[in-house]
């Protein structure tokens, strides 16, 4: 944790300022030490660079999101060269000029690729928050960058003030429990004129998934081990990966390819790695909350924020992206 950090931070309980105690430094980094709230008195832990606002105990499907995404981010942790790409498909309009010299908040940073990209556009700060232990391997990977700050939160309770020129979620909010509530609590965050992107998985172009897929994650797959959906994961990663590379790719421009289910999808994905796929495949196994988005619940997430300019996308015909900006003061 930066010092400049503390410009931001608030007491999640009472809004509160926050003080430094116990602070421990390497270099410029705060590696241990506690905020403590000059209102309520609440304590905050800083461990590892990060500081913790995440100590009681949870809702038992948060609690059971925060476990398994904290140790599916320590198992694929690494990073690919089509991520930055990938990312500016979810959040156009969107580009690195939008970013550059803005204060952002990511809600739900996992391990962190994201926030390496936002800071390397030239953010003047990326606020990345992740309720999961995740936040260990996002420190590992931007706690070095000068503009980049991890904190470990619930997204319902955010503890930063409305002060943000633009937010952003990719592949989270599906996963809370009560996923237009986290819309609306990013929202908060921000100040007037600011802008908010969101992508999520559709209910529109995903029906075979939420009728055979789903019953079968939220039952089965989410409650392994990690270990051992690891290896579960296998099969239906090389399927999708068979599928993709020697069957999408090689008729994507005939008659008959034009004809194939989830045909924009497995088209995308076609030139990912076998382990991105696998990745891939393991998440959606190993949620155990997940939430499929039509388009109506989503574009009233924006209007009922009071966003302006809202504009809804469909990505790949099977999940949808949103922008939309907060009045201006008059």
């Amino acid at each position: 944790m930066k010092q400049s950090l503390l410009e931001w931070l608030v007491c999640p309980e009472c809004s509160g300022d926050l003080a430094l105690t116990g602070a421990a430094y390497e270099g410029e980094e705060i590696i241990t030490g506690a905020l403590t709230c000059g209102r309520c008195a609440a304590r905050f832990a800083i461990r590892r660079g990060v500081p913790r606002f995440v100590e009681a105990r949870l809702a038992s499907d948060q609690e059971a999101t925060a476990r398994n995404f904290g140790v599916q981010w320590q198992l694929f942790d690494e990073l690919n060269d089509g991520y930055e790409q990938q990312f500016l498909d979810w959040i156009a309009p969107v580009t690195p000029e939008f970013v550059k010299g803005s204060l952002v908040l990511e809600g739900g940073c996992g391990k962190g690729r994201h926030t390496l990209c936002l800071a390397r556009w030239g953010a003047a700060g990326v606020i990345a928050v992740d309720l999961s232990d995740a936040v260990d391997v996002a420190y590992r990977r931007v706690g070095a960058l000068p503009n980049a700050h991890v904190v470990q939160a619930d997204i319902y309770k955010l503890p930063l003030r409305p002060v943000f020129d633009y937010a952003l979620s990719v592949g989270v909010l599906h996963h809370l429990p009560r996923p237009r509530d986290g819309f609306a609590a990013l929202v908060r965050k921000l100040r007037p004129g600011a802008a908010i992107s969101a992508w999520v998985y559709g209910k529109e172009g995903n029906e075979w998934i939420v009728r055979f897929v789903d019953p079968v994650r939220r039952l089965v797959t989410s409650k392994l081990p990690a270990a051992v959906l690891y290896w579960v994961a296998f099969v239906p990663a090389t399927l999708v990966y068979l599928a993709a590379r020697a069957v999408y790719a090689p008729l994507a421009n005939t008659a008959a390819g034009k004809r194939l289910p989830y045909r924009d999808y497995l088209l995308y994905i076609s030139g990912f790695s076998y382990r991105e796929i696998h990745s891939i495949v393991f998440d959606h196994l190993n949620a155990p909350t997940a939430f499929y988005i039509g388009r109506p619940d989503f574009e009233d997430w924006f209007h009922a924020a009071g966003l302006e300019r809202a504009t809804i996308v469909q990505h790949n015909r099977n999940s949808w992206k949103g922008f939309g900006t907060m009045p201006s003061r008059s």
